[in-house]
């Protein structure tokens, strides 16, 4: 196993928990200049704006839930996947006995947590080879309790607390995804980031709006007709008055991104994965032959940052 692989992998996870990336940190600031002085939605923000800088000077999780562990890797033929697994979970291991992740893979059927965050399903991994000579590595570190308010819509739906049904449409979808933001406040931890897949299966389009939080805050969605809605989406919500971790104001969502993928006739799913205020992924670029790191992603809020990375 590469040791210089695992040290790189070790670093990604440490900057990953305890320094949020430039373009949240952007989105907070605005979320700040645009709330009342001495509104409790400020005051949260000026807690969680200290949070942020301790943890980035001390190398500290930001969070006490250091969440789920998913890699997403894009890496050229012929490089060895099955070492990176090695090196990754020995990271994994090396992260949670320094500090940088707490112990936080529990055995579903015991309960035992197993004090190294491995386990089955735990680190996550998705792969994909493309014809590039760099190995593209984003970590994504998702807690529970903003996992826990993610919702999937069959469309048609009867929203009964509305007294509305969405359909099949661009309507529909705006009105499920309004009622999955509506219904996390409180618990997801806002100001929020969400990812949405309309379309799909049942398991991948949960996947693929989770895949949708690698995306920038501030990138384009090439799709004009869902950029207008992620932005119509955003400026909804940011008018509910939820407010950070709902108190209340100005500054409910951080930023909505959305993609459709196709589906079955029958079936019309709309996915919605929420990320919290500490929507923690970083990124690095790898030698593919060396493993050093050769530069890292999410420095910059002004970068773009594909989520279907082409393969070519």
């Amino acid at each position: 196993m590469s040791t210089t692989l695992q040290a790189s992998l070790l670093d990604l996870i440490r900057r990953t928990s305890s320094d949020l990336p430039a373009d949240i940190r952007e989105a907070m600031e605005r979320g700040r200049a645009v709330e009342m002085k001495d509104s409790r939605a400020l005051m949260a923000l000026d807690t969680i704006d200290c949070n942020i800088a301790t943890a980035a000077q001390d190398s500290a999780p930001i969070c006490q839930d250091t969440g789920m562990i998913k890699f997403y890797v894009h890496y050229p033929i012929g490089y060895d996947i099955l070492t990176f697994e090695e090196a990754a979970r020995a990271a994994v291991s090396e992260a949670t006995a320094i500090g940088y992740l707490r112990q936080n893979s529990v055995d579903s059927i015991t309960g035992k947590n197993t004090g190294n965050n491995l386990g089955p399903g735990t680190p996550q991994f998705h792969f994909q080879a493309w014809r590039k000579d760099t190995v593209d590595v984003r970590l994504m570190l998702k807690g529970g309790g903003c996992e826990n308010v993610g919702a999937q819509y069959s469309l048609p739906a009867e929203l009964t607390e509305i007294g509305k049904k969405a359909g099949r449409n661009i309507e529909g979808v705006k009105l499920v995804v309004l009622d999955a933001v509506w219904k996390a406040q409180g618990k997801g931890c806002a100001p929020g980031y969400i990812g949405v897949c309309i379309g799909s299966d049942r398991a991948h389009g949960l996947e693929i709006a989770k895949e949708q939080l690698l995306r920038t805050v501030g990138d384009s969605n090439s799709d004009m007709q869902l950029s207008a809605l992620e932005h119509e989406i955003t400026r909804i919500c940011n008018g509910l008055g939820i407010g950070p971790m709902g108190f209340g104001g100005n500054t409910s969502l951080l930023g909505c991104k959305i993609t459709a993928q196709n589906r079955l006739p029958a079936s019309f799913f709309v996915s919605v994965s929420y990320a919290c205020w500490a929507h923690r992924r970083r990124g690095v670029t790898l030698n593919p032959t060396t493993n050093a790191i050769t530069g890292w992603l999410y420095e910059e809020a002004s970068e773009t940052l594909a989520h279907d990375v082409s393969p070519a």
